[in-house]
C-alpha cells in the first residue's frame, strides 16, 4: 500500500470517530430544548385548565337568582335549581350556561293597543303628529266602550317575579305573555264602561278593572309574577278635543252651580237648625222658669188656704188692704170705698175742673 492510500485510510478512520460524537451532542440538545418544550407546554395547559375552570366561578346578587343550564336543561328540580345570593361554581360555555332571573327588581310592560300612532322619538321630544280628519285604522289604536263610542287609552303594568323557574321556563317570551294578557284587560274592560266613565266619572275604577283582568289572566297562566301596579292613561279621540273641551266646560260649570247650590243649602240648613235649637233651648227655660213660678204660687196659696177656710171675709179683706197698700204706695190722694153690706161696690163722683189757661204773654219791647 502506497504511503497515499495509507494516509486516505488514516483521515476516514478519523471521521468516523467524530461523527458520533457529533451526533450524540446535537441529539442531546435537541431533547434538551423537547423536554424544555414539554416543560412549558405542561405549565400552559396547566395554567389554561386552571383558568378554564377558574371561569365558572360567578356571583349571584341580591335581588336575583341564577339557574345554571347543563346541555341546555336545568341543574337541580324545583326550588333546588335556583341559585341564591353568593359566589358559586358551574362548568364553563359550552357546558353550562348561568341564567340570571330578576326576582325583587320591578319590571313593567306597556300596552300595545288602544292609542293613537306615535313614535318613541315623538314621545320622547312631546311632539305629537297633527290629528288629521279621521282615525287611520291600519296604524291608529282605539277602544270600543260598552256605549259604542271610541276613546283612546294605554296601561303599563308593574310586576315582580315570584315563581322565576315558572317565568323563565315555562314560556319562551313570558314578557310577552304579560303584554299580551295587558291588552286583553284593557280591551275587555273598555267594552264593559261607558266613554264618559272611562274619561271623566269612573277613572279609578276602569284602572282597578283593568289591573284586576290583567292579574287574573297572569294567575290562570300561571306565569309566576305577581302584578304590583298598573297605570291607565285614557283621552278622547284628538278629532274631538274641541267638542270634549267644551262638554267638560259645561260639565264643570254645571258641578260648580251644583256645589253653589248645596252650599248654601247647607248653610240655610245649619242657619234654621241654629235658629231652631235656640228657640227650643229658650222655650225649655220659659217653660222651666214659668213651671217654678206657678209652683212658687201654689205653694204660696197652699200656705194662705188655712187662713182662708178660717175666716174668709177676714182673710179677704186683709189682702185687699195689703194688696192696696202695695199699689198706693206712691200716691199722693187716696180714696178707699168699702163694699156695702149688701155686697154692692159704692159709688165716687169727682167733679174736675180742666186748669185754666195761662194769659198771653206781651212781646218783647212793648
Amino acid at each position: 500500500m502506497s504511503d497515499h492510500e495509507h494516509s486516505h485510510h488514516g483521515h476516514a478512520h478519523d471521521h468516523e470517530h467524530a461523527a458520533p460524537e457529533v451526533q450524540d451532542a446535537g441529539t442531546q440538545a435537541l431533547a434538551e430544548a423537547l423536554r424544555s418544550s414539554f416543560f412549558i407546554v405542561k405549565i400552559v395547559m396547566l395554567l389554561m385548565v386552571v383558568a378554564f375552570f377558574g371561569s365558572g366561578f360567578f356571583t349571584v346578587g341580591a335581588s336575583e337568582r341564577a339557574v345554571i343550564l347543563r346541555f341546555g336543561k336545568p341543574v337541580g328540580e324545583g326550588d333546588k335549581a335556583l341559585l341564591g345570593p353568593g359566589w358559586h361554581w358551574s362548568f364553563p360555555y359550552p357546558i353550562d350556561e348561568i341564567v340570571r332571573i330578576p326576582i325583587t327588581a320591578q319590571q313593567s310592560v306597556q300596552s300595545t293597543v288602544g292609542w293613537y300612532f306615535t313614535t318613541q322619538a315623538q314621545e320622547l321630544s312631546g311632539e305629537e303628529l297633527p290629528a288629521g280628519g279621521t282615525l287611520n285604522p291600519a296604524i291608529d289604536g282605539y277602544l270600543i266602550t260598552a256605549d259604542h263610542d271610541i276613546v283612546h287609552s294605554r296601561a303599563t303594568l308593574y310586576y315582580h317575579v315570584a315563581d322565576p323557574i315558572a317565568y323563565t321556563f315555562n314560556f319562551s317570551n313570558a314578557e310577552l305573555t304579560v303584554q299580551n294578557a295587558l291588552n286583553n284587560a284593557l280591551l275587555y274592560t273598555a267594552a264593559r264602561f261607558t266613554a264618559d266613565d272611562i274619561l271623566l266619572n269612573r277613572q279609578t275604577e276602569f284602572k282597578e278593572a283593568v289591573q284586576k283582568r290583567a292579574t287574573d289572566l297572569t294567575d290562570q297562566e300561571s306565569l309566576g309574577i305577581v302584578v304590583d301596579q298598573c297605570e291607565v292613561q285614557s283621552i278622547p279621540p284628538r278629532q274631538l278635543a274641541a267638542v270634549f273641551a267644551q262638554v267638560l266646560e259645561t260639565r264643570e260649570q254645571s258641578a260648580s252651580a251644583i256645589s253653589h247650590a248645596q252650599s248654601q243649602a247647607t248653610n240655610a240648613w245649619l242657619n234654621a237648625e241654629a235658629r231652631a235649637n235656640t228657640l227650643t233651648n229658650q222655650a225649655a227655660v220659659d217653660s222651666a222658669n214659668y213651671v217654678s213660678f206657678v209652683k212658687a204660687d201654689a205653694d204660696h196659696f197652699n200656705k194662705l188656704l188655712p187662713q182662708y177656710r178660717t175666716n174668709a171675709a177676714l182673710f179677704a179683706e186683709q189682702q185687699i188692704n195689703l194688696a192696696m197698700a202695695e199699689m198706693l204706695t206712691n200716691a199722693g190722694d187716696k180714696w178707699f170705698i168699702p163694699q156695702h153690706a149688701d155686697g154692692k161696690s159704692g159709688e165716687l163722683r169727682l167733679q174736675l175742673n180742666p186748669e185754666p189757661p195761662e194769659p198771653p204773654q206781651a212781646p218783647a219791647g212793648q
